[in-house]
């Protein structure tokens, strides 16, 4: 609540400054969601809208900073920092930053670690469950990885449902997996049983499964 009025309270005091002098100063205020500036504010700005940075312009400014910082990264873990950061340079920067403070060393399992985020391999194996085992099989391998490494369910899916459109499948099968795990996502943001929506993760790939054989028949 403090913090809440702490912020409203800022806010105030910005617009109060931009009024006053706005005949003879500009301000610009970035942000990556702009429904998060007050409506009062957003009202005396004009919006500028930047589309994500393409992976290739990325990777070059890391490798020059990662050359002018004398940083120890490998092509995995630069591969890592550019795919993680989905187009967002600082966003790359702060994790070049935090895991250079956890690892001298930085390779494709240190950025992974640091961020918390699924590696591909884990993606993959959890994949084969999915798309493989018994629901019961499925339901204890996959429990087991996320306590086992500390993963969070909604990162799983996210990471899942990119896996899925590089699987060969047909188009209704896919459509309806994406809306089940889009589904399955939203109820995890409002905090859902975690087992619950692991149990509807494997539920849904076992009727793709069998969709996908009728589908060969």
């Amino acid at each position: 609540m403090i913090l809440l009025f702490s912020l409203n309270l800022f806010t105030l005091i910005l617009l109060a400054v931009i009024e006053k002098y706005t005949r003879s100063t500009r301000f610009a205020l970035i942000c990556n969601h702009v429904n998060k500036i007050i409506p009062a504010l957003q009202s005396r700005c004009t919006r500028f809208r930047f589309a994500p940075l393409d992976g290739s312009h990325v990777t070059e400014r890391l490798r020059h900073i990662i050359k002018s910082e004398g940083l120890d990264v490998d092509e995995g873990g630069l591969t890592a920092l550019v795919r993680l950061s989905n187009g967002d340079m600082r966003k790359s920067l702060n994790i070049l930053q935090s895991t250079h403070m956890a690892s001298q060393q930085i390779t494709e399992e240190a950025v992974y670690l640091c961020t918390g985020n699924p590696m591909p391999k884990d993606i993959e194996q959890i994949a084969f469950w999915l798309l493989n085992e018994p629901f019961s099989t499925s339901f204890k391998h996959i429990a087991d990885m996320k306590m086992r490494k500390g993963l969070a369910l909604i990162d799983i899916i996210r990471e899942v449902t990119m896996f899925v459109f590089k699987i060969k499948m047909p188009s209704n099968v896919r459509v309806k997996l994406i809306n089940d795990l889009a589904d399955i996502e939203y109820r995890l943001t409002f905090a859902c049983n975690d087992k619950l929506q692991l149990g509807a993760l494997i539920s849904t790939f076992t009727t793709a499964r069998t969709a996908m054989v009728a589908a060969a028949d």
